[in-house]
């Protein structure tokens, strides 16, 4: 960072009494694993032991991509206008996996080819590129400077709408064919990671059509030469609008201490941008679920996260953010509603048991 970050720092105070009110549950210390570190994670984010996250938002950008056409995808550009379409009207996979956790999807064009699409509530028309998608980043940068700074106003200005309307906590979603490519070359520069590493197979590219996706990264790469440690200079060079806007996203919720659902291996690219824009954002990422994309993991590792859920899922738009957000509301509810010690009458630790101690039993 060349100027002082605006994020605040993470709570430690808060999340220290997070875990002492956990530890006066009636359970043995920790039990509840990943949901008291969860707790004491949400705590630490929005200093505060008063959990509420009830009105949560998956925000899902979309663009095209220029590389789409050296064929590093199966589907054809135009599936993802048809996407949007779908999201819009509520049947995709992240629509029914956010009514199911609660919560709302706003959609951004951040730049789909073609015209614009008709205005309609919890829409935002932020396209860029002029209706072509992002440049083809193995021949030269994918967006100008300037782009790429309106991309990161796009996602800010989402979030601060949504905070307006009460939103809580975010989740990160996504369409565009071709977007592996660009969140694959984020990810082998910043991480100083060979191209093969963290390049998958995508939407299940063949061996042969795989070797030609990481031959085009490495193109790009070598073309561009972009600057491991600068975020603007690898969205410029390599990234893709949506990844900007979601790399907007991360940083104007963590100034607002609003916690951030990461998704999948696009998402987390688009961490790793708002990382190297300002390494304070990371602590207000939580990791939504691991997917099968083998760079995906890697991100998670390099950043100190560590996912939610498993479940084997590739499908992106924002499917695991949703899932992890009946996580939050668990945990959220062990805190409010679980007894105490002293409020159920329960008998605490003595001489190093308690009554839950059963391994001599």
């Amino acid at each position: 960072m060349t100027q002082a970050s605006s994020i605040p720092s993470f709570d430690q105070a808060s999340a220290k009494r997070m875990q002492a009110i956990l530890d006066n549950k009636t359970k043995p210390l920790g039990s509840l694993g990943r949901l008291e570190e969860l707790a004491v994670a949400l705590a630490g984010i929005t200093a505060s032991t008063q959990l509420d996250f009830g009105s949560k938002a998956i925000v899902l950008a979309a663009a095209d991509h220029g590389v789409a056409r050296k064929g590093v995808s199966l589907y054809p550009s135009e599936v993802t206008r048809q996407m949007v379409l779908n999201f819009m009207a509520g049947g995709a996979a992240v629509n029914v996996l956010a009514r199911h956790a609660g919560a709302k999807v706003v959609v951004v064009d951040a730049g789909v080819a073609g015209g614009s699409f008709a205005p309609m509530p919890g829409f935002y028309d932020r396209k860029q590129g002029g209706g072509q998608g992002s440049a083809d980043l193995s021949a030269g940068p994918a967006m100008t400077f300037e782009q790429a700074k309106a991309c990161l106003a796009a996602g800010a200005e989402v979030v601060a709408d949504l905070a307006k309307q009460g939103v809580k906590m975010v989740g990160l979603g996504e369409m565009g064919i071709g977007n592996t490519t660009p969140s694959s070359a984020i990810a082998a520069v910043v991480m100083e990671l060979a191209v093969e590493e963290v390049t998958g197979r995508g939407t299940g590219l063949d061996v042969e059509a795989w070797q030609k996706k990481v031959a085009v990264i490495q193109q790009a790469i070598a073309v561009n030469r972009p600057d491991p440690q600068d975020g603007m200079d690898l969205l410029v060079k390599v990234g893709g609008f949506e990844i900007g806007v979601l790399a907007g996203v991360i940083l104007e919720a963590a100034k607002r201490r609003m916690p951030v659902m990461l998704d999948g291996f696009i998402s987390g690219a688009a961490a790793l941008v708002a990382y190297r824009i300002d390494p304070a954002c990371k602590h207000y990422l939580l990791a939504g679920h691991q997917s099968v994309e083998i760079g995906h993991r890697r991100i998670h590792e390099f950043l100190g996260l560590k996912p939610l859920l498993q479940l084997d899922l590739r499908l992106g738009e924002g499917t695991g953010a949703a899932m992890a957000f009946t996580v939050v509301d668990a945990a959220c509810k062990i805190v409010a509603e679980m007894a105490t010690f002293d409020s159920a009458g329960v008998s605490q630790e003595k001489s190093g048991k308690d009554a839950f101690d059963t391994k001599e039993a």
